[in-house]
């Protein structure tokens, strides 16, 4: 199974730029072996399981509410059984049909 999560997490309460604590999530990600893509607008993970998928959400959580009062969180989830590799696979399929596209 392939889960693909987008999910921009961050805290409201540290003024304009929160790119500090966020840093702390995106090492988490990268700490977490799973494949996954930063963007600047939040950041695409692929799991094999929901569950590994929610766990990385709750630990990004966990880590900002250590300082924070108050944390924002969007998420968007897609499962698939016997798919894998999504992340490069569902952009290939685009590039396919009209050429290489901005990453």
């Amino acid at each position: 199974m392939s889960v693909l999560v987008e999910f921009a997490i961050f805290p409201t309460d540290k003024g304009d730029s929160v790119s500090s604590e966020v840093s702390k999530v995106i090492d988490l990600i990268r700490e977490s072996g799973y494949n996954y893509q930063l963007t600047a607008m939040g950041t695409l993970l692929e799991t094999d399981t929901m569950a590994q998928a929610l766990e990385v959400v709750n630990k990004s959580h966990d880590i900002l509410a250590e300082n924070s009062n108050r944390i924002y969180c969007t998420m968007n989830i897609d499962s698939q059984k016997g798919k894998d590799n999504r992340l490069k696979t569902k952009v290939e399929a685009i590039e396919n049909k009209i050429g290489k596209v901005s990453r």
